[in-house]
C-alpha cells in the first residue's frame, strides 16, 4: 500500500510540475490568484480604470515590431480581447506566442484622444500588419483606448 502512495504522489508531481513545464515568464511574473474576464471590463471599463487585474486568454496577436504589446482574446463566438502594453524594451513578446495561452497582470488604463489621435492609431495599426486603412470608416468619438498597462505575463509553449 505505502508503494502505490508514494508512485501515486510521485506521479502527480510530475503532472504538476509537467503542466508549467512550457510556460516562459515576462515582466514581474504574475501574482493575482484569479482571473478577471475581459467581458466583464469592457461591459463596465470605468469600474476597472486605475485597478490591478489578471486576465487569461488566447494570443491572437503580438506587436510585430518592438514585441511591445499583445492582444488576449477569451471566447468563442463573441469574442473579448484587450491589448497588454508594455514598456518599449522592458518586457518583449514573442511574435511565436500567438495562438498561445497566456495569463496577463497590470493596471487597466483607459487613454482618451482626439480624433486626429485616434485616426493616427489607427493608421499604426494597420501599417504594422500591412493593411490598407480607411479614414472615412472612423466615427465621430468619444475616442478612447482601453488597455492594460502589462507589469507581468505566463506565456504557455507551443
Amino acid at each position: 500500500m505505502k508503494k502505490s502512495w508514494i508512485g501515486a504522489a510521485t506521479l502527480l508531481l510530475l503532472w504538476v510540475s509537467g503542466a508549467r513545464a512550457g510556460e516562459v515568464s515576462y515582466g514581474a511574473g504574475v501574482t493575482l490568484a484569479e482571473s478577471t474576464s475581459m467581458a466583464k471590463i469592457l461591459a463596465d471599463p470605468d469600474a476597472y480604470v486605475g485597478k490591478k487585474v489578471r486576465i487569461e486568454g488566447k494570443v491572437a496577436d503580438v506587436c510585430p515590431a518592438k514585441g511591445c504589446w499583445m492582444e488576449l482574446r477569451e471566447g468563442e463566438g463573441t469574442v473579448s480581447s484587450l491589448r497588454v502594453k508594455v514598456e518599449d524594451g522592458v518586457i518583449v513578446f514573442p511574435v511565436t506566442a500567438k495562438g498561445q495561452l497566456a495569463v496577463a497582470e497590470g493596471v487597466v488604463e483607459a487613454i482618451p484622444m482626439t480624433r486626429d489621435q485616434y485616426v493616427g492609431w489607427l493608421r499604426h495599426l494597420a501599417e504594422e500588419r500591412g493593411q490598407t486603412f480607411d479614414e472615412a470608416k472612423v466615427g465621430d468619438g468619444p475616442f478612447r483606448i482601453l488597455q492594460l498597462k502589462g507589469t507581468g505575463a505566463r506565456i504557455a509553449g507551443p
